[in-house]
This record gives structure tokens, C-alpha cells and sequence, in this order.
């Protein structure tokens, strides 16, 4: 670390790290670190003071030290990088998976949990708890040879997933489609036409050269107006990292889905679970796989009618049975029909930089809080700034990178990351950093990126995200900000400041009209808020299709097949999805939010926590003021401060004075009735 900023920001000095040194640094910083869990494992500890703070720093010591290179892997992915990473991942999850497998700190934990009374602090009697569950899950009751088995499998999970995201990073960046007819490339707006025009004449040819990054693929798909453009497109997005496609099939994914499945459910059945659905619950809201599987299909059922009658009013409206390739297009079609509004027409309001100046002054107004870019610090890439949250005294509170557009060797996606942990431990005090990734379009020369609406709500979900990370007030890294959290709810915060992307006084101060610097106008807001739950149905049944697919493939103990996940993703469709499929359509080998994220058995998470975001965000409803501050002061104190220091279900119903409800996400979303 290096970078000092303000007192508690030490920032990692991304100029410094090379992958030629990654194995070095990491095998010194495990080296030290192991020295310092024997001396611990070894002590005889009289209390909660004499190990836990000891062992929080460790471990805080070596996500902060891993972090950056972590990050580096997904912003700036390079094969020369790759072997290099992989070696240090491995090291690195066998080191994490020994120091909680250790019987002699798991015996100290549970003295520690026996020991602390009803009078110890409410964050310290959690921290035990969460760290005795976390060491129960690694296989510490397991014996030395069952241990060794835990530990070859979670390195071969860790190797698999990061394979399977270079796989799918590598053929996105490889596809490419040189097109010379303007008839082909009539509709897709003018900014992605111009890149790929600038492409072309980096390739030395004429016409466009076009890339498959995800903001050219939502473009094309949802803006040319020649079907066989789209068709081309969704092909080639549809089949990433599969065989028998137009991609290379060094990068196909089929074998390493199998293999990452096989892995989970060894590792299920070495700690006593069914499936790895049932393993994954237990640091979970939800109590069992038929709670999950029961909920998914409630909300499937009651989304059918509303799916159904949007499908066929799009279908009357092309005049011919409707391709996956041509959906968003007509849905498009249908807003500006119904509701005289496109993307081309708002994006013209959203310049990307100003949308940060507005979303940020929510943040300030809501939440008393400042926000200030910072000058002079290292990042990976030139477009990538670094921003100092302070509380209203002026005081640091922590700060966050953030790099918005895609480019080749990045990730697709958007997503947000902890670089340090917020600890406030008798020796040492950190104030948390993030990084807040997206991949909009970039800049043309001279003038300022502009964002889409639904990029707009992009952004807003992943500062939510930040906001969670940057405002915990617990001291312990394991439970503060994200961490702790069950996975289930840590989608609460992000869909809840999602709602103020759809508020006038908002937008209005996040839009600033390219050519003539007006705000949004009222009655252009009117018309994008009358649409927001146009194809709502649809909407809702695409993400159960893969929730649906997520949950049951890793409730089965029989998935590890080519066949099992093509049957369990058949089975998703026909019980939530109205949009017919090719049959050469390979989804799954694209599906990197459970192959090699964090959402494997967990892709529900999205609605469970869009459930208690949609009711949370009715309490300023009821109160008929979205930016009430008695309420947002509630929201940050009983939500986004507690990190996972209470538990989740409580601290909602302590906020909200009730049980979540179910029908606030199916009225704020217009599939019932209000």
C-alpha cells in the first residue's frame, strides 16, 4: 500500500504492481502471514481481546494485499497476467482455507462465544458467531485427510472460475464484424456507429468495425432496424465461450461448467449437505431450498398474465412471430409508440459526468455526507478517477475509485469491489475504499459519454452498493459493509437506491441536454415514468428464468452433465419464460454471475432483496417525501451502517416497524394493483 490520501486512506500504487511480481509479493505476504497464525493458534487466549482483534487484522491484511491484484484481473485482463494470477490464486485460496480450517483458533473461538455474556457488545458476540459458522463451513470439523480433500477442491473452484471468466472475456474481445452496407447498421445510434467507425479506420478499412462489448450488443439489438444485424449479434453474444459457434472453441466453457458443478456438490458432500443449494443456504436469509424454489415460482405465477399480454402486444405490433433478436427491439419500438420516448432521444440528457454531479448530491442530501475527487492517485487506466467521501464536518469517511467504459480486457458487466475494509481495531484504523466498475460507452473525442436511461439506473445500483461498503460504522472487517451480510440481502441497498432514478427532482439534476444545457423536461420525465413498468412482466420473468436455472441446476446432486444443465435450464424457461429460445442458443456458457461470481445457488438473491428494497422504499412513499431525512437517517442507521454486525431480518423490521411484503415489489413494478 502507498498512496496515502487522508488519514485512514492508504491507496495501493496500481503503477507498481507487475505480473511478473505476483507471485513473489504473495508468496512473502503468505509466508508472514502464516507465521502470524501459528503464534496465534498457538497462544493460549484468556478472551475475546486477546485473539479476535489479532486475527481481524490478519485476515484484513490480506484482502487489502490481494485486492488490488484481484481487481487488475477483471479491469485490465491480459493473457501475460493470467498465469501469473492464477498461481497466487491458488496460494491464495489454500492459505484461506487452512487459516479457517485451524482446530486450535475454532476451539478458541467457541471458549470466546461461551465466555462472552449478554452484556457484551452486540458486534463482538455476532463477530463470534459469524466467524464460528465461516469456520464450520470450511470443513474444521472435518479430519486431516477430508481437510486436505476441502482444500484441493476450493483451489480447483477457484482455477475453474477464473478460468471460465478468461474464457468468456477472451472471445468477447476476439469477435469482431466488419460491415460496409449502411442499410445493415441503419437504427443503431449514432455514438456506437461512431466508434466503430474510428475502429475501422484503426483496421485500415472502410465502413464500421464493430466489437462485442455489451453496450455495442444492447445497442444493436435494441436499435437496428435490419432483423439479420440483430440475428448476427445475439448469435454471436448468445454463444460465447461454446462449441459448434463462430467462436474459437479453445474458449469453450462446457467442460469447465461440469467440472465447477462437480466441484460444488463434492464440496456439499464433504460437510454433510445435500447439494450445494443447501450449502449455500446456510449463510443465507432463506431458510431452505423449498422456501427459495416456492418463492421464485409465487412470483413466476403471478407474472405470467402481465408477461403474456405484453408478449402479445409486441408480437401484434411487428405483424409476425417475434425471434429472441427482435424483443428489444419492439419493446423499444412500443415505448416510443405508447409513450412518445427512446433511449436516443433521453441519452441526449445524460452525459455521464453529470449524472455523477447529480446522483452524488442525492447521496449529500439524503445522507449528509460530501463527496470530492481527489488528484494525483495512482489507477490502472487513464479514464479512472478516485473520489474522498466525508461526513459533514469535513472529516474522511473513506473513498472509492470508479471506472465507467468498456474496453477490451475488461470484464462486461457492472459491479463494485472492496479494495480495504473499514477496522477500527486497538492498533490499527482503515476507513473503507471500493471500486465502482461499469462498462458504458466511452467518450468520443471531444465530448462527454452519454448514458441510457437504463444505465442510468445501472449507475444508481452500484453506488447503492458503495454506499453499503462506505458507511458501515462496524469496526470488525468481517462484518463491516458487505461482509457478513447474507448474499440475500446484500442486493437490498443497490435496488433501493435504484427508486431514485425515477424521480423528477433527481433526473432533473442529473441531466444536462448536450447542445442545449437544459435539464430533463417535466413532461419528457412524465412520459419515460409512464413506461417504467412497460414489459414489466417480461422483465420479471427473464430474471426468475434465471434464478429459476441457478437454484434448481445446484439443488440437484446429479448436475455435473452437459445434459442436467441443459435440463435444468429447459425446465426454468418452461415455467418462467414467454420469449422463445433457439435451440443454439448456450446462455449458460455466458453465465458468469454463477460459473464465476459470488451468485452460485444465489442468483434469487435479486428478487428476495428487490422485495425488501420495493418496501423500503415505500416508507418515503407513505410518508410523501422521498428525500425525508428522518427516514434516509433510519435507512443508513438500521441498514447500510450494520454491515452484518445484526441480523438482516430484524434490523429491516426495526426500520420499516413490520414483515417485508411481497406485494410492494409486484405493485412499485405494476404487475398488480396497487
Amino acid at each position: 500500500m502507498s498512496n496515502c490520501v487522508s488519514d485512514g486512506i492508504d491507496l495501493p500504487d496500481f503503477n507498481s504492481i507487475s505480473g511478473d511480481d505476483i507471485e513473489a509479493q504473495i508468496d512473502a505476504l503468505l509466508e508472514r502471514l502464516d507465521t502470524a497464525r501459528e503464534r496465534l493458534a498457538a497462544a493460549n487466549h484468556d478472551g475475546f481481546d486477546s485473539l479476535v482483534p489479532q486475527l481481524e487484522a490478519l485476515r484484513h491484511e490480506l484482502a487489502a494485499q490481494w485486492s488490488p491484484i484481484s481487481h487488475l484481473n477483471m479491469v485490465c485482463n491480459q493473457e501475460s497476467w493470467q498465469t501469473a494470477y492464477q498461481q497466487a490464486l491458488s496460494k491464495i485460496t489454500a492459505f484461506s482455507t487452512a487459516l479457517a480450517q485451524d482446530n486450535r483458533l475454532f476451539a478458541a473461538y467457541q471458549r470466546i462465544e461461551q465466555a462472552l455474556d449478554q452484556h457484551a457488545p452486540a458486534q463482538q458476540r455476532q463477530l463470534v458467531e459469524h466467524t464460528l459458522r465461516e469456520f464450520r463451513l470450511a470443513g474444521v470439523a472435518l479430519d486431516d485427510a477430508d481437510k486436505a480433500t476441502f482444500i484441493g477442491l476450493m483451489q480447483t473452484l477457484s482455477h475453474a472460475q477464473s478460468e471460465f471468466s478468461n474464457n468468456l472475456q477472451r472471445c468477447t474481445d476476439q469477435w469482431h464484424w466488419h460491415c460496409e452496407d449502411a442499410a445493415a447498421v441503419a437504427g443503431i445510434p449514432a455514438s456506437v456507429l461512431s466508434q466503430a467507425h474510428d475502429a475501422a479506420v484503426a483496421q485500415d478499412v472502410t465502413g464500421w468495425y464493430f466489437q462485442l462489448s455489451q453496450p455495442v450488443y444492447q445497442a444493436v439489438i435494441t436499435h437496428a432496424d435490419d432483423r439479420q444485424t440483430r440475428e448476427r449479434f445475439y448469435r454471436a453474444w448468445m454463444t460465447r465461450a461454446s462449441s459448434g459457434s463462430e467462436h474459437d472453441a479453445r474458449y469453450d466453457n462446457s467442460a469447465l461448467m461440469t467440472k465447477i458443478l462437480r466441484t460444488r456438490q463434492a464440496v456439499a458432500e464433504l460437510l454433510g449437505f445435500e447439494n450445494f443449494a443447501e450449502y449455500s443456504l446456510a449463510a443465507k436469509m432463506a431458510g431452505s431450498v423449498e422456501e427459495v424454489l416456492a418463492f421464485l415460482g409465487d412470483l413466476a405465477e403471478r407474472s405470467q398474465s402481465a408477461a403474456h399480454n405484453e408478449y402479445a402486444a409486441l408480437t401484434e405490433m411487428a405483424g409476425h412471430p417475434l425471434a429472441a433478436w427482435d424483443t428489444a427491439y419492439y419493446a423499444e419500438r412500443f415505448k416510443e409508440r405508447t409513450y412518445a420516448i427512446s433511449d436516443e432521444q433521453l441519452k441526449a440528457y445524460f452525459p455521464s459526468q453529470h449524472v455523477l454531479h447529480g446522483m452524488f448530491a442525492l447521496a449529500e442530501q439524503l445522507y449528509d455526507i460530501r463527496l470530492v475527487a481527489i488528484d494525483g492517485v495512482s489507477v490502472w487506466h487513464d479514464t479512472a478517477r478516485f473520489l474522498e467521501l466525508r461526513d459533514a464536518q469535513g472529516a474522511a469517511l473513506g473513498g472509492f475509485y470508479i471506472d465507467l467504459y468498456a474496453r477490451p480486457g475488461k470484464r462486461s458487466g457492472a459491479w463494485i469491489d472492496e479494495c480495504v475494509i473499514r477496522k477500527a481495531l486497538p492498533d490499527a484504523k482503515s476507513l473503507p475504499v471500493g471500486y465502482l466498475v461499469c462498462n458504458f460507452t466511452p467518450p468520443t473525442s471531444g465530448s462527454d459519454s452519454q448514458l441510457t436511461h437504463t444505465e442510468v439506473v445501472t449507475l444508481f445500483h452500484e453506488f447503492g452498493h458503495m454506499l453499503h461498503h462506505l458507511l458501515t460504522q462496524v469496526d470488525y472487517p468481517s462484518i463491516a459493509g458487505i461482509n457478513g451480510v447474507p448474499w440475500d440481502a446484500v442486493e437490498l441497498p443497490s435496488q433501493f437506491m435504484e427508486n431514485y432514478a425515477w424521480e423528477y427532482e433527481v433526473l432533473a439534476q442529473c441531466s444536462r441536454h448536450v447542445d442545449s444545457g437544459k435539464q430533463l423536461p417535466r413532461e419528457l420525465f412524465d412520459r419515460l415514468h409512464a413506461s417504467r413498468n412497460a414489459n414489466a412482466g417480461l422483465q420479471m420473468l427473464r430474471q426468475l428464468e434465471f434464478a429459476l436455472f441457478d437454484f434448481s441446476l445446484h439443488a440437484r446432486t446429479d448436475a455435473a452433465t452437459a445434459t442436467a444443465i441443459r435440463e435444468a435450464l429447459r425446465s426454468a424457461r418452461e415455467q418462467a419464460s414467454v420469449v422463445p429460445v433457439p435451440e443454439w442458443n448456450r446462455f449458460e456458457n455466458g453465465f458468469a454471475h454463477i460459473f464465476a461470481g459470488g451468485y452460485a445457488a444465489g442468483y434469487y438473491s435479486y428478487k428476495w432483496a428487490e422485495v425488501l428494497a420495493a418496501d423500503a422504499f415505500s416508507a418515503f412513499n407513505e410518508a410523501g417525501n422521498v428525500f425525508d431525512k428522518h427516514i434516509a437517517g433510519r435507512f443508513r442507521q438500521h441498514i447500510l451502517e450494520i454491515g452484518g454486525s445484526r441480523d438482516i431480518h430484524d434490523a429491516f423490521v426495526e426500520f420499516r416497524g413490520r414483515e417485508p411484503r411481497i406485494d410492494a415489489l409486484l405493485i412499485s413494478n405494476g404487475i398488480v394493483a396497487a
